[in-house]
């Protein structure tokens, strides 16, 4: 057989992963990253100033940092075509939904970035719920 020829497919080798997979892997990713980065700037400037209330600060620093987990472990599970990684990231991006509309309502730096919230969020859901990325990740429609 010559190297021109086509061999079969074999099944042990996994298929490519699309880029849509890999954009939203890259999306749920990035959202991992906020989420861990606003965590520890609250635990550093909580420990570092004067909070209101040192307790409060530094558990919703902690929650932020382990709310980032999620995206994080979607995003690998994206890169690794794993079904059971669309739920997490699809539900990371809705949370940022509302938390976009607040900053929106808000002013100051606060509005920019609501929009960049929004974005992603909005990217991130239609990475994810687009046939080609299900069909990528072996998640069957209702027969």
């Amino acid at each position: 057989m010559s190297s021109t020829e086509q061999t079969p497919a074999d099944p042990a080798v996994p298929a490519p992963r699309p880029v849509r997979v890999t954009a939203a892997a890259a999306v749920s990713g990035l959202e991992a990253l906020a989420l861990m980065a606003g965590g520890v700037h609250l635990l550093v400037t909580s420990l570092t100033g004067r909070p209101d209330g040192l307790t409060q600060a530094l558990t919703g620093g902690a929650t932020l940092i382990a709310l980032g987990l999620i995206p994080l472990v979607a995003a690998r599970g994206l890169l690794r075509c794993r079904s059971w990684s669309r739920g997490p990231a699809i539900i990371t991006h809705l949370m940022a939904l509302p938390v976009a509309w607040t900053l929106l309502r808000a002013s100051g730096a606060a509005v920019p970035a609501g929009i960049a919230l929004a974005v992603v969020a909005v990217t991130g859901l239609a990475l994810l719920l687009h046939p080609a990325t299900t069909t990528a990740l072996g998640i069957r429609g209702r027969a």
